[in-house]
């Protein structure tokens, strides 16, 4: 088969700019193959190089005491105690998820799957923050179906509970949805398995599924905007089996504990260019792959194919020699692959042969390690314009026009669709703040949750990234768990715009603020670009997903209110009503700025309603929608109503940092009264549980009425 003759048009098509061949000229003092170009598209994409994020990401902190392995392996790993760790990472998968939502999301839940897994971790939980665009627009109804159906039909098949997430509706996104999938696993300290290739003449071993034509060129259309040939884009889709991911994890976790594993990598974006490439890199040894070896279910694949293709449920392994027999027949008892398809060399190299042809012959460090680095040009975001007027709006109408919003709707109509339960172990279901599930066979327990609200990132990037950490850090500290770490997941629009890489590094430096203060590192993460169509950018969207601990389920804060308990407000309420809930949802207005976020008040609040978590029966913090919309929540959950003393607007439903709601019988309320006194906490009574209305100062409304009116509203957007 003759080779395409490698052109401006064609090079342009590969996503490389003229400047970025004319690099790999000199790399490599010849005219690539057209198989040597599709490598260094693949592996100098935004997607697998970060040339426009690394810069930034350095400074981002990523060590403590618990830290195990940060940022660059497949999935972080945090130490929890008793020779255990959790493994944990979250990923985009928005371009494939837009041209075809099922497949795309289900494929976006199977590769976080696989980062997790890869590492030699179980996974125990996943989550995923979907962002979509109105749902008056003619595909976001489509995309949401699709979407979720994906979600939960590989994560139900593959067996791990999906504990939470986020779901948002913005017409920023009607060009471009966002799927961000969240995996979490179990492993023993002493047993983590690493990507760095060692030794040389090694096996490298290709296990799982067969390769195909889906996902060709994947992660190179991941890193471009869309335009009006989306639909030619199809096939750059992967296609995912869940039920041979399942046998996959399997027998990796038994090849493990065999002692054959020398180094592991799951295929993911870029395939196999990506996970040889890096194994190799990051051994400072070279690497030899024979296609004529891989496993393929498509005739006449070419060599091109074969190093782009992202069929799914894929891994590569360094082996010890010794053990091919007792691995070999690991996989074969699973009936997946086993082939050996090249081998670890001494040299700085990737050799690839097809045919007996050498198809590609490069330095493999250019392609990795040495991969081209950008510092673009920034323009900070400007200040926004102080709020003006709010419009007059009463308390019950306001909070109606929150819970009618799909934004603010009660979610049972996703995770109902999703197995929240299997393996037994969870403890709090999605609907209630953040997941928590059972380490199995102890007391302890792991929180994990996902937040960022885009809006604000917007106003204000800087106290947007700040602010997302701190939301995290409060969803964890409300049920009680210490939080540990974070996991980022950086969505923005096209870098090469000085205003959107402005917005990018803003919300890196406050994301890095906040987690220095809050003693919260960055342990894994992944940066998606381009989300654009026709040169409409999303709102920045930087998601924090994170874990806390609790050493043992007394420690639980998870209690719901009872006929006569007691609210209580932990923090100070100023009223900011800038970028509000209220002004979107009630008069469809973005305005003003985002919240301020203290983080020194945010740590000694944490902190205090964790010592103090004996005398509350329930919590949760509060964020869009402020006061009157986590009461309201939190009695609608307990079928109860609730009385708030408060009735002006900004009090309400003012979105304030670093505040909590709590619930408390009346001894508990009095000891935390007396216990924040001497730690210098704001606390105020500020209303009561019970009855079955829901009143703010003189307004009042049926629970029942308006529990209706907040069930059904999700559904009957996305019908």
């Amino acid at each position: 088969m003759t080779e395409p003759k490698i052109t401006p048009e064609l090079i342009a098509a590969h996503g490389l700019k003229p400047d970025e061949y004319a690099r790999i000229l000199t790399i490599i003092g010849r005219e690539p193959s057209f198989t040597e170009l599709g490598i260094f598209s693949a592996m100098w994409n935004e997607h697998c190089s970060y040339k426009s994020s690394k810069k930034w990401l350095r400074t981002l902190p990523t060590t403590g005491p618990q830290v195990i392995c940060g940022p660059g392996e497949n999935a972080g790993v945090v130490d929890i105690g008793d020779g255990q760790a959790v493994v944990f990472k979250m990923e985009s998968h928005n371009h494939p998820s837009y041209i075809e939502p099922h497949q795309g999301a289900a494929t976006g839940v199977g590769g976080i799957l696989r980062d997790v897994f890869t590492m030699g971790a179980r996974p125990i939980a996943a989550m995923d923050s979907l962002s979509f665009g109105v749902p008056a627009h003619p595909k976001t109804a489509h995309l949401v179906k699709g979407v979720v159906e994906g979600v939960g039909g590989y994560g139900n098949a593959f067996g791990v509970p999906n504990l939470g997430g986020e779901v948002r509706f913005h017409a920023a996104y009607n060009g471009n949805c966002l799927v961000n999938a969240f995996a979490a696993g179990l492993a023993d300290t002493d047993k983590i398995f690493y990507s760095a290739a060692s030794g040389v003449g090694m096996p490298v071993v290709y296990l799982g599924a067969k390769t195909g034509r889906d996902g060709v060129g994947g992660a190179t259309m991941a890193s471009a905007e869309f335009d009006d040939t989306i639909e030619e884009k199809r096939p750059t889709v992967q296609v995912g089996d869940p039920f041979t991911e399942k046998c996959l994890m399997e027998a990796c976790m038994e090849l493990m504990a065999t002692g054959a594993v020398i180094s592991i990598q799951d295929m993911g974006a870029a395939g196999l260019t990506c996970s040889a490439v890096e194994m190799g890199d990051k051994g400072d040894l070279g690497i030899r792959l024979d296609l004529d070896r891989v496993p393929v279910r498509e005739v006449g694949m070419t060599a091109y194919e074969m190093m782009l293709s992202e069929s799914q449920e894929r891994m590569l392994m360094v082996l010890n020699p010794a053990l091919e027999a007792v691995a070999k027949a690991v996989f074969v008892k699973w009936d997946l692959d086993f082939a050996i398809v090249g081998e670890t060399i001494a040299e700085d190299r990737f050799l690839v042969l097809h045919g007996n042809q050498v198809k590609a012959d490069l330095p493999l460090k250019a392609l990795s390690g040495t991969a081209p680095e950008y510092d673009r040009p920034w323009v900070e975001t400007p200040p926004a314009a102080p709020l003006g007027a709010v419009p007059e709006i009463g308390a019950i109408e306001a909070l109606r026009a929150l819970i009618s919003s799909p934004n603010y709707a009660h979610k049972a109509w996703v995770w109902e669709q999703y197995d929240t339960q299997v393996g037994g172990d969870t403890v709090r279901r999605p609907g209630q703040g953040a997941g928590v599930v059972r380490v199995h066979g102890t007391q302890k327990a792991l929180a994990f949750t996902s937040d960022v609200t885009p809006r604000y990132v917007k106003a204000n990037p800087y106290e947007g990234g700040k602010q997302a950490v701190a939301e995290a850090y409060r969803n964890l500290s409300a049920v009680g768990a210490l939080p540990l770490a974070t996991t980022d997941n950086l969505n923005f629009g096209n870098p090469e715009k000085p205003e959107i890489m402005g917005q990018m590094v803003g919300a890196i430096k406050g994301i890095g603020e906040a987690c220095r203060a809050l003693d919260f590192p960055i342990v894994s993460g992944n940066v998606s670009l381009y989300n654009e169509t026709d040169g409409t950018g999303i709102l920045p969207t930087p998601t924090i997903g994170a874990v806390g601990l609790l050493a043992s389920l007394d420690e639980l804060i998870a209690g719901q209110p009872a006929e006569g308990d007691i609210a209580l407000l932990i923090g100070d309420s100023f009223g900011h009503l800038g970028q509000s809930a209220l002004l979107v949802e009630a008069f469809g207005l973005e305005a003003g700025d985002a919240p301020m976020v203290d983080l020194v008040a945010e740590r000694r609040h944490g902190e205090f309603l964790r010592a103090q978590r004996q005398h509350v029966k329930g919590a949760t913090d509060l964020a869009d929608g402020g006061l009157a919309l986590a009461a309201f929540e939190m009695a609608e959950a307990a079928g109860l109503g609730v009385t708030l003393v408060a009735e002006d607007i900004a009090t309400l439903f003012g979105e304030d940092q670093a505040r909590y709601l709590l619930v408390c019988d009346g001894a508990g309320a009095a000891a935390l009264e007396a216990a924040a006194l001497l730690t210098d906490v704001p606390l105020a009574r500020v209303g009561h549980f019970g009855g079955n209305a829901i009143r703010f100062g003189a307004a009042t409304a049926s629970l029942a009425e308006l529990s209706m009116l907040y069930r059904g509203a999700f559904a009957a957007a996305v019908a």
